[in-house]
């Protein structure tokens, strides 16, 4: 019997991974992949109510609840929020679970994003990929180097602009609509982000939120009979895989519809 591949979802906060990236990881466990969830940070400047130790308890307990959803491993935070930084203490926990983990498929942030929480986990998440296999790099805890390819795919970004008001082109768009009610329920386990998602970011429901942001990105596929979809983008492959493939448009065949004009853009 073949050995069960890995998926890896790394965001910056608990619920990162619920808004953009849950429904291709659902779809990757229906094709027998083992799923972990990590996110970088603890959730603690999550709230506009609660005090630090009782908002890092209360999400994670609920990103714990959400990975349960869908018989995922949850991975917690090692840092604080806004205190994700591109520096060695971080590097050595994120590629400790990366090594750990052995995943085929690694998904997470935008290179560039709104927060620089995001952007700061992509560059983590990226060079933990990169180092997986280096003898003579340590991670915390120590881990052994692991020689696996890995290939990397990066989400839209939340509201589909980078930084500066640029709109983000998918590379490729993951149809998720099967699979969007188990997105939601997973989400909806992140029942401290109510309030302060509708504080903070002026989302007033942050369930029929992230339905919009799947049907705005469904929509820009042009693929009819798409209602609802998450969009990525494909890392180069050097330093992290022998070939240059597409494993997701690989394992999940029709589900995804790769953008051809981003793709003749890149030549």
């Amino acid at each position: 019997m073949p050995e069960r591949k890995a998926a890896l979802a790394i965001g910056a906060h608990p619920d990162d991974v619920e808004f953009m990236m849950a429904g291709t990881l659902i779809l990757l466990g229906q094709q027998g992949y083992d799923l972990h969830i990590m996110t970088v940070a603890n959730g603690s400047c999550g709230t506009a109510e609660c005090d630090r130790e009782e908002i890092i308890e209360l999400r994670r307990g609920e990103a714990q609840r959400a990975a349960a959803v869908i018989g995922a491993t949850y991975h917690p935070g090692v840092v604080e929020d806004l205190e994700i930084f591109y520096e060695i203490d971080a590097l050595r926990k994120v590629a400790a679970v990366v090594r750990q983990v052995a995943p085929e498929i690694i998904l997470t942030h935008p290179p560039v994003d709104y927060m620089e929480d995001h952007t700061n986990a992509c560059r983590l998440a990226v060079t933990a990929a990169f180092g997986r296999g280096m003898r003579n790099f340590v991670t915390e805890p120590p881990v052994a180097p692991i020689e696996n390819d890995v290939f990397v795919y990066h989400a839209n970004p939340h509201s589909g602009l980078g930084p500066l008001r640029d709109r983000v082109v998918a590379g490729e768009f993951i149809d998720v609509t099967g699979v969007v009610d188990q997105k939601e329920e997973m989400l909806r386990c992140h029942e401290s982000q109510k309030n302060w998602l509708d504080v903070s970011q002026g989302m007033d429901s942050y369930l029929i939120t992230m339905r919009e942001i799947c049907r705005d990105i469904a929509g820009r596929s042009g693929a009819p009979g798409m209602a609802y979809a998450e969009g990525f983008r494909r890392h180069l492959h050097m330093g992290l895989s022998a070939t240059d493939r597409d494993r997701l448009k690989e394992v999940l065949g029709d589900l995804v519809v790769v953008n051809d004009e981003y793709e003749r853009g890149l030549r």
